[in-house]
């Protein structure tokens, strides 16, 4: 069945359609480009980490990023490594030696932390063999166990009757002018603010004790590092300490689930560098972030999305959108197929001027063979008269709805000999109608 659907009805559909097709792709376009939130656990002793974290969120959000983060607090890092390594968050702050990595995959190094292990001033202790029947505060407690253990084991601390104790952070003071501890094990980054704390436990100077086999113990357990403390870093006239002492160094990472996309990740990593080039000067806690390791045995592997990003292998825009480039059209063209297949099936087309003028015709030749007068044929032949000037003017003025002219004339003809037949049937007296035919 055809619909001779009228020019109004056609622009009221068309404009309907395409605004359906232009709301879909708008959806489409806002689903695509809608902000990833990634979940970022994050647990430090003082909060520090988390003040970090909001520093580098909030610039996300200014920048308008793709990435925004949603930040996790724990009460310190083994609670935040162990959200992480339940999959309860995308990305964490952690330190290399804390919690279960086996998911864990860097991004970039947020900082470093340094051992010191420390006596009051005036302390005759001048090496961890020095310690020897005495109990050592361990401040932070949990976070710092394994760097205990690696302590017991290289210097066999058991044997020589050394104890360590969890101390809180504000207690460590108390607990050094108490003389509950003969000396105390701290870890934090070489930074103004955390050096002032190490400073305030002691009234005066104290002694930084080395350890010396930090390199052995760093080639035993990859998640230390053997570092120099400089000369002066406590204190500079006259300086604390009065030359290089050798320590352990472990590294606080931002690390990324081994799970997150690539390009993600890639995106990600980019941010964060940008984040400490754009905010360094006025936060100076993001001096200390800097590319993650990349060497295939780092001891957190990196995240291959960040090697990509540190090693400029990223993924060009035809490596990206290759695929839909080339899908794209003939996803578009089976659309136009099935569009096309819909609009025959409901059966509205535009009216052909052409045949319905064809079908004129041939009613008309119907009425010549059913007439029953000459004058009802002389009615007929204006009609044929109007309806041959109506297409000749057509024609003139170069409509396509016009008849062609070897159509025109053959039908004419047909029509004429039609009457001039039946005229004669009309005079001959002999006249009968005749039947219609199909």
């Amino acid at each position: 069945m055809t619909i001779a659907f009228p020019f109004w009805g056609r622009v009221l559909l068309l404009a309907g359609l395409a605004g359906l097709v232009l709301g879909g792709c708008l959806l489409a376009w806002r689903y695509v480009e809608r902000p990833t939130t990634l979940t970022l656990a994050v647990g430090s002793l003082d909060g520090e980490a988390g003040r970090t974290a909001s520093i580098i969120a909030s610039h996300f959000a200014d920048k308008k990023s793709s990435i925004r983060l949603n930040i996790e607090r724990f009460d310190d890092v083994v609670a935040s490594g162990k959200a992480f390594a339940e999959g309860k968050a995308d990305l964490a702050v952690i330190r290399a030696d804390v919690g279960d990595l086996s998911a864990a995959r860097s991004v970039a190094v947020l900082t470093k932390g340094v051992a010191m292990l420390l006596a009051p001033p005036g302390s005759r202790i001048t090496s961890v063999e020095g310690l020897h029947g005495r109990t050592v505060g361990v401040v932070g407690g949990e976070v710092n166990h394994r760097l205990v253990q690696a302590l017991t084991k290289q210097y066999d601390l058991t044997r020589d009757k050394v104890t360590f104790k969890d101390v809180a952070i504000a207690d460590a003071r108390r607990a050094i002018e108490a003389k509950e501890v003969g000396a105390v094990l701290v870890v934090v980054p070489l930074t103004e603010k955390y050096l002032t704390y190490v400073r305030g436990l002691f009234k005066g100077a104290p002694v930084l004790i080395p350890i010396d086999a930090a390199g052995a113990i760093a080639d035993a357990d990859g998640a230390y590092e053997s570092f120099d403390i400089p000369k002066g870093t406590l204190r500079g006239a006259p300086p604390v300490p009065d030359d290089d002492v050798t320590s352990l160094r472990v590294g606080y990472y931002l690390v990324a689930n081994k799970k997150l996309h690539s390009g993600m990740v890639a995106n990600l990593t980019g941010m964060v560098i940008a984040a400490r080039r754009d905010l360094v000067a006025s936060q100076s806690q993001l001096s200390g972030v800097a590319a993650a390791n990349t060497d295939p045995d780092a001891y957190i592997p990196v995240h291959p999305g960040a090697a990509a990003y540190y090693n400029g292998t990223e993924q060009s825009f035809m490596d990206k959108y290759g695929d839909d480039i080339y899908l794209t059209p003939m996803i578009l063209g089976a659309l136009a197929s099935v569009l096309a297949a819909a609009w025959r099936f409901l059966g509205i087309r535009t009216p052909d001027h052409r045949s319905v003028a064809l079908t004129s015709v041939d009613a008309i030749r119907r009425r010549i063979r059913e007439a029953s007068s000459d004058a009802e044929l002389g009615a007929i032949e204006d009609e044929i008269d109007e309806l041959l000037n109506l297409h000749l003017a057509a024609a003139i003025r170069g409509d396509d709805n016009a008849l062609d002219a070897p159509t025109l004339l053959s039908a004419a003809q047909r029509l004429d000999n039609l009457i001039h037949h039946r005229r004669a049937a009309f005079a001959s007296g002999h006249f009968t109608p005749e039947p219609v035919q199909g």
